[in-house]
């Protein structure tokens, strides 16, 4: 039997948010110095290279190079060899808006990854499995947040991502050393692909006791109606003793 809600799962699903949101671990982790985004004082910077890392400042960004640049130029070597001709006619407009989407809808593709892998329930699930986002592209679109939409989610094993790419595979477990010494389960892992194209999303994760977000299996329909509309102001409902937040 499907579960029943008596809210939506974000805010301005269908009214704005009526509460400020609480603090808690974000979505963007400062890759060098492990500081927390908070948008409403401003964006992390992406890497321009591979456009997953980010950093909270440009000082930042320059000290972590020497550590960063082996993932960093093997990235950008995928990439730049899918342009090339006769790979398979890759539209190279796809490659550039595939990784400007996963940077856009970064909090809805986290939060999408946490309740999929039910990490609230099971936590153990982060070292087993990883959500794989199938998307459709539309170049023909005007709006550039409405060129993609979900055409199927799948829950997949981790190494489905980590054992074709040991590169990659190590850098999600750098990154999950990382967060289990400050007191997280690990890394999740969300795999966004369209076509031949692909980009791993590593997700932080806080303990579970320590996340206020509402457990949702209506995820799927979330996911699939913020991408759709082209929206990108994504904030899931987190209930407390407090009261209700969006945030």
């Amino acid at each position: 039997m499907a579960a029943v809600y008596t809210q939506p799962a974000a805010a301005n699903y269908f009214t704005a948010p009526t509460h400020a949101a609480p603090k808690q671990r974000g979505y963007r982790l400062c890759d060098q110095c492990g500081a927390v985004e908070q948008p409403h004082l401003g964006r992390f910077r992406l890497c321009g290279g591979c456009m997953t890392t980010q950093y909270c400042s440009q000082d930042c960004q320059k000290a972590h190079w020497p550590s960063h640049r082996q993932i960093c130029q093997h990235t950008a070597s995928q990439i730049s060899t899918a342009k090339q001709p006769g790979h398979n006619s890759i539209d190279e407009s796809l490659v550039k808006n595939l990784r400007k989407f996963v940077s856009a809808h970064s909090s809805l593709l986290s939060w999408a990854g946490f309740q999929a892998l039910q990490l609230k329930r099971l936590p153990s699930n982060i070292r087993q499995n990883a959500l794989l986002i199938e998307l459709n592209y539309r170049h023909s679109s005007s709006d550039p947040l409405r060129r993609f939409s979900i055409k199927a989610t799948h829950i997949v094993p981790r190494t489905y991502v980590t054992d074709n790419d040991p590169l990659v595979g190590q850098d999600i477990l750098r990154r999950e050393e990382r967060c289990r010494k400050s007191g997280g389960i690990g890394c999740a892992v969300v795999l966004i692909q369209c076509g031949e194209i692909s980009q791993v999303m590593p997700v932080e994760v806080d303990s579970p006791s320590r996340i206020t977000w509402d457990t949702r299996e209506d995820w799927p329909q979330v996911l699939q109606h913020f991408v759709e509309s082209g929206r990108t102001d994504f904030k899931p409902i987190s209930t407390t003793a407090r009261g209700t937040f969006y945030g």
